[in-house]
């Protein structure tokens, strides 16, 4: 909690929690509602949430707070304590407010417990669909306002990057309170809607199918065209004389494929459209949408580009299928060699349907990335720099309300977390605009001291719990175990020369 803050008359007291400096009158809370005026005491208005290894039966996995437990602190179970409603002491001239020890098998850790104020944060979104959403490098908008933009498409997602400094901070300020609370609602799991320039309008909410064009998502490709092509080669050899798999970015035909080769497969004479790659394989057979395979068709035979005489036969069976099996259809030449629709034979069938259960769940991914700068190292030790070759020389863990993150190589603290890995209600703002997360740093004790660590800070749990005031604002919840206990030490290795 800041301290120094109170004022003298009327019981105004001045938060020192972000550089807005909030004046509070009693019974109100700040601009961020994270701190409020009580009793004429500046206090942190959410709970402090600390996580417990609590038995439910043999290695029983159990979410964060489950419903048959009252969230009471057990005796005797590990207990880790996070971020969330810890409260912050930005800027850090002061440590960090709590720095609390405790024991995992019998070695001395700490955890260095904060709630960041990050101005230097965005969010990288995975959007699992194979439909055109946008060019590349298009902006991002909500409510008009530019809050990110398109990126790299990846494997069978489109990507999104959100967010950032640029956003927050470098344009207008409505760009930047847009972007604030738009990032806040995706990282606390509510659905946003946004559009893209010369794209696709879309509703994203972490962690749930995305909502494209108002059409829901419900498959992520099983693979491009010609991985599809290499899974149901043998599948298809006996049902049908050709395949071609329709796909925005690598259409697959199987008789050409090293797959129908292998199978000894006869060359059908169907040519498709586009630019050959390697045998089977066809780059650019339409342009990017929202039809077959993530291109703009609707009617497949129209990346037939000819059927050569010389090879091609009346009868001669052919189907065209998109990479997740949602579009499918079936035709047999005329004796003028012309496709004609016909039933699907049942074995084909079967396959289309095997390609749609070996989709994924389409999904929104919503990660917050954020760097740890300067100053919020500042609360943990006196000499920044050692926190971050102890991250670097994994000494020391970094959480983000106890959830596992991923640490960038390179300079600094720059880490990503999956938002729904943390438990509800763990992002907060300030209006400068800038998005608070908690943050955890647990490392042996000794490692705590050759740091330059703030030791004369270190409390236990107990007395975190027993303080005065404390009494309904410690919250716990039980650790969901799908992940490393976070109060567990790294294993470290040796400092370079």
């Amino acid at each position: 909690m800041p301290d120094d803050a109170a004022k003298p008359g009327d019981g105004i007291v001045t938060c020192d929690a972000c550089p807005v400096l909030c004046r509070i009158r009693p019974g109100r809370s700040g601009a961020c509602d994270r701190y409020g005026n009580l009793d004429g005491t500046l206090t942190r208005l959410d709970p402090f949430v600390v996580t417990q290894r609590v038995a439910e039966g043999a290695g029983a996995l159990v979410p964060f707070g489950g419903k048959d437990w009252d969230g009471a602190l057990v005796s005797g179970a590990p207990t880790f304590v996070t971020g969330i409603g810890s409260g912050t002491t930005y800027p850090d001239y002061k440590p960090a407010p709590f720095i609390v020890a405790s024991e995992y098998e019998g070695i001395d850790m700490v955890t260095v417990v904060s709630e960041g104020i990050f101005s230097y944060c965005g969010l990288k979104v995975k959007i699992d669909t194979d439909r055109f959403l946008g060019p590349e490098t298009a902006a991002v908008r909500v409510a008009g306002e530019q809050v990110g933009h398109v990126t790299t498409a990846e494997y069978g997602s489109q990507m999104l990057s959100l967010g950032g400094v640029r956003h927050l901070t470098g344009g207008s300020k409505k760009e930047g309170n847009v972007t604030c609370d738009t990032m806040l609602k995706l990282c606390g799991g509510e659905a946003v809607e946004m559009a893209i320039d010369g794209g696709a309008g879309m509703t994203l909410q972490a962690g749930r199918p995305p909502v494209i064009n108002a059409v829901r998502e419900e498959r992520m490709r099983v693979g491009c065209g010609s991985a599809t092509i290499g899974i149901f080669a043998r599948q298809w050899r006996d049902h049908a004389d050709e395949v071609i798999v329709v796909d925005d970015h690598i259409t697959g035909v199987l008789t050409e494929h090293q797959a129908g080769r292998f199978l000894d497969m006869k060359p059908s004479g169907i040519r498709v459209r586009g630019r050959r790659s390697t045998p089977g394989r066809y780059f650019q057979v339409a342009e990017p949408g929202t039809g077959w395979g993530g291109t703009d068709i609707t009617d497949p035979l129209s990346i037939v580009e000819k059927i050569d005489p010389k090879t091609a036969w009346p009868g001669l069976r052919l189907l065209m299928v998109s990479t997740t099996g949602e579009d499918a259809a079936f035709f047999r030449l005329d004796d003028e060699l012309v496709p004609q629709p016909a039933p699907m034979p049942a074995p084909l069938q079967t396959v289309v349907e095997r390609i749609g259960e070996n989709c994924e769940p389409a999904l929104a991914t919503v990660l917050f990335m954020a760097g740890a700068g300067g100053s919020l190292r500042a609360g943990v030790t006196e000499n920044p720099v050692r926190l971050t070759r102890s991250v670097k020389q994994a000494l020391t863990r970094v959480t983000t309300g106890g959830a596992p993150v991923y640490v960038w190589p390179g300079g600094g603290i720059t880490f990503m977390v999956d938002v729904t890995t943390l438990p509800d209600k763990a992002f907060g703002y300030v209006p400068t605009p800038a998005i608070v997360a908690p943050i955890e740093f647990t490392l042996r004790l000794e490692d705590y001291a050759a740091m330059g660590g703030h030791l004369d800070s270190v409390r236990r749990l107990e007395e975190v719990a027993a303080e005065p005031g404390r009494d309904g604002r410690l919250k716990a919840l039980r650790w969901h175990e799908k992940a490393p206990w976070p109060g567990a030490p790294l294993a470290g290795k040796e400092e370079e020369s």
